[in-house]
């Protein structure tokens, strides 16, 4: 085993990264005409711009770049202006169309990258470009001069190269205490301005921190009709361990350990804690609380929870923790031991509307007889509704667990 270890601590890992860095000039030459029978070879420059921590300029030669062409074509380059040695870029040159119908003219390097990869530019001076970007005649029989003007826009993609891997040296950040802090701010009572009396024991708490987590608090201590002096609230809705799972949640985010409230590792104790604390968080807005308990709830479903979980579900708008109570007590395979539950007699006294759509759930999960079948061999059943996000859940059926009638 430490051997393994110790080869788990050797693997590394690294990654380069390619990119471009971009930016573009728009070069504009008034006055073409003048500019003609400047001699092959001889250019019009742009002003010089930075891109990727590198200059460049643009290079116009109305009369073209080789003397073999007779001025027949213009040529057009885009010149490294600055030290440099193998400067890799992409480029693009763009002859504006002046009618405004958007048919420019493209040259672009950053198309065919995969092609041929970015161009290397080896020493101050060297060019990208055309010696016959465009014939001449038809230059100036086009709509991309006008009132004598053409417009040439460059776009220049410098490639950087980046290896990113494990930092050689680095401090360790261990993870987030808060949680761990504000349940020590709870239970050692210093600065609370609350007193909870739920049954016969007391609760002490921070307002601040029960408003800023609670809406209800936070109008009850707060609000417009809410009193800031207030330093004592009965609570009469809620059993005290629950207020006191509830309270914990609130101070370190996290759902509470059932067990080590309660002092037992009954399943059917633990169940039934969670469906009261998922009624007290929707009496106190804990949308997160709520959720949590829907998931351990959907995490603890069996034959004798189902029904009350649905009723529960039904009663607090639990639309995802129902269907899953819907389609687990509609299932051939468990139908039976949920009718015989003292859960399901309830829940034919108190909600009776639930009991026709267990049966209409049972009657659109009829048709598939060969999953039922398949299901009913394997002696387990899969749901496929997850609590937090798209994906499927399994749930185990544990015929064994004690009955207990519960109410809410």
């Amino acid at each position: 085993m430490g051997d393994l270890k110790a080869d788990i601590d050797k693997e590394s890992c690294s990654r380069s990264v390619n990119e471009t860095v971009n930016g573009s000039h728009q070069f504009t030459i008034r006055g073409y005409s003048l500019a003609k029978g400047m001699g092959a070879g001889k250019c019009i420059a742009s002003d010089i711009f930075t891109v990727g921590g590198y200059d460049w300029a643009i290079y116009f030669y109305p009369d073209g770049k080789n003397p073999e062409d007779s001025s027949m074509y213009v040529s057009v380059f885009i010149a490294l202006a600055s030290e440099g040695t193998d400067v890799r870029a992409l480029f693009e040159l763009t002859l504006v169309d002046q009618s405004g119908s958007g048919k420019h003219k493209v040259h672009s390097h950053f198309d065919r990258a995969l092609e041929s990869g970015p161009y290397t530019l080896k020493y101050r001076g060297s060019m990208w470009g055309y010696k016959r970007f465009f014939r001449r005649t038809t230059l100036e029989n086009s709509e991309y001069i006008k009132d004598d003007c053409l417009i040439m826009n460059c776009t220049v993609g410098v490639v950087r190269t980046r290896l990113e891997g494990p930092k050689q040296y680095s401090i360790p950040v261990p993870p987030s205490d808060m949680g761990h802090s504000l349940r020590d701010l709870l239970e050692s009572e210093v600065g609370c301005d609350i007193v909870f009396q739920v049954g016969d024991e007391a609760f002490r708490a921070h307002k601040l921190i029960l408003a800023a987590r609670s809406p209800v608090f936070r109008a009850q201590f707060f609000g417009l009709v809410g009193d800031p002096k207030l330093d004592e609230v009965v609570v009469k809705e809620i059993d005290p361990s629950i207020f006191k799972a509830m309270l914990l949640f609130i101070y370190t985010d996290r759902l509470p350990d059932i067990h080590e409230i309660t002092g037992t590792a009954s399943m059917c104790t633990s169940t039934n804690m969670v469906q009261h604390l998922l009624a007290a968080a929707d009496l106190y807005n804990l949308d997160r609380l709520k959720l949590l308990c829907e998931s351990k709830l959907c995490e603890e479903l069996n034959a004798d929870t189902v029904a009350t979980t649905l009723a529960l579900a039904e009663q607090h708008q639990c639309s995802q923790l129902k269907a899953i109570c819907l389609k687990f007590a509609a299932n051939p395979a468990n139908l039976g031991e949920v009718m015989q539950s003292e859960g399901f007699r309830h829940l034919e006294e108190s909600c009776p509307s639930l009991l026709c759509e267990m049966l209409k759930t049972f009657a659109s999960g009829d048709d598939n007889s060969s999953l039922v079948s398949s299901r009913k061999r394997s002696g387990s059943s899969i749901y496929g509704l997850d609590l937090t996000g798209d994906g499927g859940a399994a749930e185990s059926v544990n015929p064994n667990a004690r009955r207990l009638r519960r109410r809410f």
